[in-house]
């Protein structure tokens, strides 16, 4: 399973996919998150290719080189930006209902961002907040964050995400199974 990556997504983005083994496991896809993440951190420049677990289950990429793996049961992807904050990916092969979209969406985004006024899919959208997630996550909010308490609207090339106060481009690209979603936090990503 190939997957066209968004364009434009920011210079200096390397991103890197491996397809998951039989049986398609929790095994099998953490490994070819790791095997994605090894090559995106070559194409990069890094040195170090080993992308071990922190305590809380998140990657831990080399010093510099700001990344993210996401995975489902038949392809996994990592996505590495040198000097960024933080990166969020993800993949999305799921479908998602009205009724998952009316409780992670806010009205607002459904009436704006999904046909006929918009341009997105609901799962494209909830991969937006997945990425986007990712790369916020490290922001030290107190009180629970949520991915989908994470705000979406249009921008030019890409979706913005808010939230209190701080904000990620995201980009979206989808297939006919397979949505697809980076989000980039620099210093510079103030509204």
């Amino acid at each position: 399973m190939a997957l066209e990556i968004p364009v434009p997504v920011a210079a200096g983005t390397w991103i890197a996919q491996h397809p998951v083994g039989p049986p398609h496991g929790p095994r099998q896809q953490f490994a070819a998150g790791r095997r994605a993440a090894a090559a995106a951190l070559a194409a990069a420049g890094s040195a170090e290719r080993t992308v071990p677990r922190e305590p809380d289950g998140r990657p831990r990429f080399p010093a510099g080189f700001a990344g993210s793996i996401s995975h489902t049961g038949r392809l996994a992807v990592a996505v590495v930006v040198p000097g960024a904050e933080a990166v969020g990916v993800d993949i999305e092969s799921a479908v998602i209902t009205p009724r998952v979209a009316a409780f992670v969406l806010r009205e607002q985004e459904r009436s704006r961002l999904l046909p006929p006024r918009g341009r997105y899919g609901a799962r494209e959208l909830f991969a937006a907040k997945e990425a986007a997630f990712k790369a916020m996550n490290s922001l030290g909010t107190p009180g629970g964050f949520l991915f989908w308490r994470i705000g979406l609207d249009q921008s030019d090339d890409a979706l913005i995400a808010s939230y209190r106060g701080e904000s990620v481009p995201v980009w979206v690209r989808s297939e006919t199974d397979l949505s697809f979603a980076v989000a980039i936090r620099r210093s510079t990503n103030r509204p």
